[in-house]
């Protein structure tokens, strides 16, 4: 394939230009960076009209734009939808990194050996959406793009993509499309590629649990008025039992039972637990009694405390009973559970668990729902037949644990199934200190996304 020699020949561009765009500090979450976001949008709108596309343009929304842009080579071509972000999470606690997050280097790892960049938003999502940037350049260098294509990528997926349900129900006609390809996920490893057949969905809830109306000196009240952090903790400690089992009452009303011939299946994925645990530096896994860790991570729904804080954290020793405690809960959800009523759920259990010397604040944030998608579908065909030229395997479908809420959104309202069609590696460290992302996997994934434009034209005849 000419594209291939293409993508050989301009590599060194290619990894410049993602540098530059790493170098982009473009956190959603934090206004301070509101600069830098809008920067990283217009970013994207040049590269996208550099490699082709037409009517490229950074639409507005309430919060930070979605940047679109299009090829129509022939109408009655089928369509791809592409969907990235162009946003990042918080680079804090910013002493843990190696390296500034937003100063690219590129190092080899024991995953890496080829060398892997280390920035945030490597893997997540900036250095996957551009490989489609890239594909789509290639494709059109060498004439070899066979499909239209529409791009959407967005600002906001780590804030909860709150106005990227405005935009799609809005412009369904102009977002009309055959098939709709994300790279946002993982696979299992370059040797054992995967595609992405299952996503959890997402409740995310904040905490505040209130005391005296004022800090306190631990010597003169404690033990006579409530630590806030005390009860917390034992709050948020009984969401579990000793099986961790969550315990809110209707929390698994409607959670998925799978045969055991699928979960069967689901565990044939290579898993060597040793090497798990060598790699997260645990003496043991931990979770849901009577489920493998595939299962916990893919299947069944979690409760995670993602963050917990609290009266004085600073140098030295402060005597001080706290007035008030916080904390940042998260529940990966699986189909058939909604995120606003389990959002419900959680906050009425949450208030009816506090003792009455302390107040309750409950907070629902972001949420999505869990997605599932075929694997007989053309898209996924498509997907199989592009990773089985670029590896020489066949791809293993699996179900991942993180969250892309937006899935459902586009099986609702465009009529899509997602091609997950994610390279990045579970331990790319991603939301984390030292993210990173394979050069190997940035240059197999431009060969891949070509080649699967290739085959999608081909199954959907």
């Amino acid at each position: 394939m000419a594209v291939k020699q293409y993508i050989h020949d301009n590599q060194e561009k290619f990894l410049n230009e993602l540098l530059d765009l790493l170098r982009i500090p473009s956190v959603s979450a934090d206004p301070k960076f509101k600069g830098d976001v809008m920067a990283a949008a217009e970013f994207v709108k040049d590269s996208l009209e550099k490699a082709g596309a037409d009517k490229v343009e950074v639409c507005q929304t309430a919060g930070y734009p979605i940047v679109y842009g299009e090829k129509i080579i022939d109408p009655s071509a089928p369509t791809v939808l592409v969907y990235g972000h162009y946003d990042v999470q918080p680079a804090d606690p910013y002493e843990l990194w190696d390296s500034p997050p937003f100063e690219p280097v590129i190092k080899k790892t024991e995953m890496h050996p080829e060398g892997a960049i280390f920035a945030r938003g490597s893997a997540d999502d900036k250095g996957q959406f551009y490989m489609h940037v890239k594909a789509f350049e290639a494709m059109m260098q060498t004439n070899e793009l066979t499909c239209n294509i529409k791009f959407m990528i967005e600002g906001e997926e780590e804030v909860g993509s709150s106005n990227l349900d405005i935009f799609v129900k809005e412009n369904k006609e102009k977002l009309a499309a055959d098939v709709i390809l994300i790279s946002d996920t993982s696979m299992l490893s370059l040797e054992n590629p995967s595609i992405t057949v299952g996503l959890r969905g997402l409740a995310y809830m904040e905490v505040e649990v209130t005391g005296p109306n004022r800090d306190l000196h631990s010597g003169t009240y404690g033990g006579a008025v409530a630590n806030p952090i005390n009860i917390l903790c034992k709050m948020i400690a009984s969401l579990q039992d000793e099986n961790n089992h969550i315990t809110i009452p209707g929390f698994y009303d409607k959670v998925e039972e799978l045969s055991a011939a699928y979960r069967e299946q689901l565990n044939k994925a290579p898993f060597d637990e040793i090497d798990y645990r060598k790699k997260l530096d645990i003496n043991a896994v931990h979770g849901e009694k009577g489920f493998t860790t595939l299962e916990r991570t893919g299947i069944r729904p979690t409760l995670d405390v993602n963050g917990i804080w609290g009266g004085y954290t600073g140098e030295g020793a402060k005597t001080v009973l706290p007035s008030k405690a916080y904390a940042k809960i998260s529940m990966r959800l699986v189909p058939n559970q909604d995120h606003k009523e389990i959002a419900e759920l959680f906050q009425k259990h949450f208030e009816s668990i506090a003792p009455d010397a302390v107040k309750v604040k409950v907070t629902p944030h972001h949420g999505g729902h869990p997605a599932v998608v075929p694997t007989d579908s053309p898209g996924y065909k498509a997907a199989e037949s592009a990773i089985m030229e670029a590896f020489g395997k066949k791809a293993i479908p699996t179900r991942e644990g993180g969250s892309i809420p937006i899935t459902s959104l586009f099986q609702k309202e465009l009529g899509l199934d997602p091609i997950l069609l994610g390279f990045g590696l579970d331990t790319d460290a991603i939301h984390s200190p030292n993210e990173h992302y394979g050069v190997k996997n940035y240059f197999m994934g431009i060969e891949t996304i070509a080649m699967f434009f290739k085959y999608f034209r081909e199954s959907a005849k």
